[in-house]
């Protein structure tokens, strides 16, 4: 199944104009297992959903420099990222109670080579190295679902 067949709910701007759709980067993070790869999730920090780390652009950084600091800020990985796109996915980010966001990620592949006892949001949030179809049953964005499921990143 090619990405572009998931079938997903589309951004609804009619309470947006087009320039408050934001841009992020995420960070698919994956640790090479016995058979096959596993893949690490966080949950978010306000309703604990399970997600990928992910955040905004940083100045003077690469989209995928930005992904692998998220990746460090929210689940204290430390790897190696590639500059390589997996694909992107769609969601809009709850800002308070009444406001939300619509945003587009780009998703980055990081290979895990270890995680830290300590991290910068190690109270705000749990994480969990899970199977591939496992984590896309977790997720609730269909599109991102849809990357967890279909990417192989040993055949990078």
């Amino acid at each position: 199944m090619s990405l572009a067949k998931v079938k997903q709910k589309t951004l609804e701007l009619s309470n947006h104009s087009k320039r408050d759709v934001r841009t992020q980067f995420g960070a698919f993070c994956w640790r090479p297992r016995k058979k096959g790869f596993e893949v690490l999730l966080v949950t978010s920090k306000r309703s604990k959903r399970w997600i990928i780390p992910k955040g905004w652009p940083v100045d003077g950084a690469t989209p995928a420099e930005a992904a692998l600091t998220e990746a460090w800020e929210e689940a204290g990985v430390v790897g190696k990222v590639s500059p390589v796109c997996l694909g992107i996915f769609s969601y809009f980010k709850d800002l308070d109670e009444d406001t939300d966001l619509p945003c587009v990620v780009a998703v980055f592949p990081v290979k895990v080579k270890s995680l830290a006892k300590d991290w910068p949001e190690k109270d705000a949030r749990k994480r969990r190295w899970v199977s591939p179809k496992r984590a896309a049953e977790m997720v609730q964005e269909p599109e991102l679902a849809a990357l967890l499921r279909n990417t192989d990143p040993l055949a990078l």
